[in-house]
């Protein structure tokens, strides 16, 4: 297997080009630490057609929350989940969609400038900042529902458990409660080897990166990337040079990103615990799991998660996909749209 990494020949195949994003400023936003952006950006994206009531208020307004790595534009890849007579069905919902806290597009280390000084946050903060943003931008206290992938599945359960009468249902994906075990380890080793290059300098590298650091980008994506897919999925459908090329693709990718704003995610994962906090959630909740999950296997993620909330209902079905499974929900697509019938104007 080759050392050198080139990018060139993966930029040649055809590119996504994300739908024009929107963008919203929210005014001296304050951090569970104290600290306080004057100007807190957030890019965002909407899908399908508001209803409203005779006051004038959305009625029909749901938000998505991104994965880790991803941004506003997920929302547009889901093909055969979100639109037009789909599961999340754009006819009779509006989907809010935006960026998290501390990631590109959104106020982050990287495009506030303020690199390493930029304040550290957690689950609370990013919801928080959600929850001003669809405050500010559309007037909603309310809303109909929060659904969310992997760490948006976090913001999910982080906003049904702070806002519980702001939603009348929650749906978590491929998620959980808290971060431990392999999950943990991950974000550990993966800062540490970002931090531990000596092109780093305490989160106050240069721009563009050093061949040091993009080479520490590649090694923390490589680790990542074996946890994406089902182990099934490594050993029976992909061949071990087709492997490596999709480990050398993934690394081309978060190549493009920048080092803190992935340490300070991380960071986020790593303090993440929401164990206490979901035993208040009052909402409808619908968790979805898949068995072949190597990030949140469901006999130690959805089926405790699923034991400490009140109203709920877990489905887990199979995909040789595991963790990136969630784009073949169609597989329990009548369970889902049952569950969403009832909140349907």
């Amino acid at each position: 297997m080759a050392n050198d990494i080139n990018c060139e020949e993966f930029n040649e195949e055809e590119e996504y080009i994300p739908p024009e994003a929107e963008y919203f400023t929210l005014k001296n936003f304050e951090f569970n630490n104290g600290e306080v952006l004057e100007e807190a950006v957030v890019q965002y994206m909407t899908l399908g057609t508001p209803k409203y009531d005779e006051n004038g208020i959305i009625t029909n307004a749901l938000v998505y929350f991104h994965g880790s790595g991803s941004d506003y534009s997920s929302i547009d890849r889901k093909d055969e989940t979100v639109g037009s007579g789909l599961i999340f069905d754009t006819d009779k919902f509006f989907i809010i969609a935006p960026t998290a806290l501390g990631y590109p597009g959104s106020a982050s280390p990287s495009n506030t400038g303020l690199k390493a000084d930029f304040p550290d946050y957690d689950i609370y903060d990013i919801v928080n900042f959600q929850y001003r943003f669809i405050q500010e931008k559309f007037g909603l206290t309310k809303i109909k529902g929060v659904f969310g992938t992997s760490m948006g599945g976090f913001e999910v359960l982080a906003w049904a458990s702070k806002y519980p009468d702001s939603i009348d249902f929650a749906i978590p994906l491929v998620s959980s409660h808290k971060v431990g075990g392999h999950n943990f380890a991950l974000s550990y080793v993966t800062n540490t080897i970002l931090e531990s290059d000596p092109d780093y300098k305490d989160g106050f590298y240069e721009t563009p990166l050093s061949e040091s650091l993009l080479r520490s980008m590649r090694l923390a994506s490589h680790a990542m990337y074996t946890y994406g897919f089902s182990r099934e999925y490594y050993r029976h459908t992909v061949t071990n040079d087709e492997l490596a090329e999709g480990m050398e693709e993934f690394a081309c990718e978060n190549m493009e990103g920048d080092v803190n704003d992935l340490i300070y995610s991380n960071n986020c994962f790593i303090n993440y615990d929401l164990t206490e906090d979901v035993k208040d959630i009052t909402a409808k909740v619908l968790i979805i799991a898949i068995n072949q999950d190597q990030y949140f296997p469901p006999n130690l993620d959805a089926i405790p998660l699923s034991k400490l909330i009140k109203n709920n209902k877990l489905i887990i079905y199979d995909s040789d996909l595991g963790h990136l499974g969630t784009c073949e929900l169609e597989k329990v697509e009548d369970e889902v749209r049952d569950f969403l019938k009832e909140f349907e104007d």
